[in-house]
């Protein structure tokens, strides 16, 4: 880009398809402004966190009337800055031609529902095979999240809970979701199917969990563990067992599978919380479907609310279980 052609209005120029550079020029409300904060809050940045316009500072991208800066570098009105962004580099998990469901998708974000059975992240044990190389055959439009080529997942499910999960493709979308999810914004819905009945058809089960202390690999209620609270609500109740809707409060580990089993109502099929009985209906998994997602788009504002519905194996169980007498 000509630097002649810079205009005296702070807006950002992205002048290269695969390897964008910015120009900014400083107002007299910029003055005594760090650089590194005055990119990140600008409104014609592309929704660059700080984190990364300081690696794009440490990494000698971004200058200072043709000068390499420092983070705290501070500004003066008319000065003009240049933050130039490489494309993002691949990572290593590679692009899988692996069918995803998908339930709403645009530029921004995609929202997927998972089915049981798939790992979410490439790990120890499952170096393929995963959403995450899933998406990235999906996902022919991702920005990069981090300088990454990779999609931004912004919660989990465990390997075998279904349903609904959204992912970011954007830097800008990744960090509005994080935050929404920090501030608990993005309400998610899931049934379950319990052993045993309940007294009260709504409830809450609070209790902080942490790692078990005597079995590392598993979460438990413990004095000190992290705050948690599930809503539940009972949709049906059978012989021995409950069709429950939870909704989360809090995003802890194997949260819902935690609490349930605490107050004496495992899910159906989780033999990591609870001991198998040979009176429960069949099922290769936890029986736990994330049924529901509702939030604010981060970029549009839209309200958004997808939902799932319950999988093939789960409604067997329910048909199972109608069979024998409702109580």
């Amino acid at each position: 880009m000509n630097p002649s052609t810079a205009r005296r209005s702070s807006e950002a120029k992205p002048v290269a398809p695969r390897e964008p550079v910015y120009e900014f020029v400083t107002q007299g409300q910029d003055a005594g402004q760090r650089i590194d904060l005055f990119l990140a809050s600008h409104p014609q940045s592309p929704g660059w966190s700080r984190a990364t316009v300081q690696r794009l500072i440490k990494n000698g991208l971004v200058h200072l009337n043709g000068q390499q800066v420092k983070t705290r570098t501070a500004l003066r009105p008319g000065d003009r800055v240049v933050a130039r962004v490489p494309a993002p580099h691949p990572i290593l998990p590679l692009p899988e031609a692996i069918p995803l469901d998908i339930a709403y998708e645009d530029s921004h974000l995609v929202v997927l529902n998972k089915p049981p059975g798939l790992v979410v992240h490439p790990a120890a044990g499952h170096s393929s095979g995963t959403l995450v190389n899933a998406l990235l055959h999906h996902c022919r439009d991702l920005a990069g999240i981090g300088g990454a080529l990779r999609p931004g997942i912004v919660h989990r499910l465990d390997k075998d809970t279904s349903g609904l999960m959204v992912a970011a493709k954007t830097d800008a979308s990744h960090q509005g979701l994080q935050k929404a999810m920090k501030a608990r914004k993005i309400k998610r819905t899931y049934l379950a199917i319990a052993r045993g009945t309940f007294s009260k058809t709504e409830g809450r089960i609070e209790g902080p969990i942490g790692r078990n202390p005597r079995h590392r690999k598993k979460m438990a209620v413990t004095p000190s563990g992290r705050p948690a609270a599930t809503l539940y609500r009972v949709i049906e109740q059978f012989q021995g067992y409950s069709l429950v809707e939870l909704r989360l409060e809090t995003g802890r580990t194997h949260q819902i599978r935690v609490h349930l089993a605490h107050v004496g109502r495992p899910i159906v099929g989780d033999t990591r919380y609870a001991s198998p009985k040979k009176t429960d209906p069949p099922i290769g998994r936890q029986a736990l479907h994330a049924c529901r997602l509702s939030f604010f788009h981060p970029i549009t504002g839209r309200n958004l609310s997808l939902e799932a519905p319950l999988p093939e194996d789960m409604q067997k169980i329910l048909e199972f279980l109608r069979k024998g007498k409702a109580t």
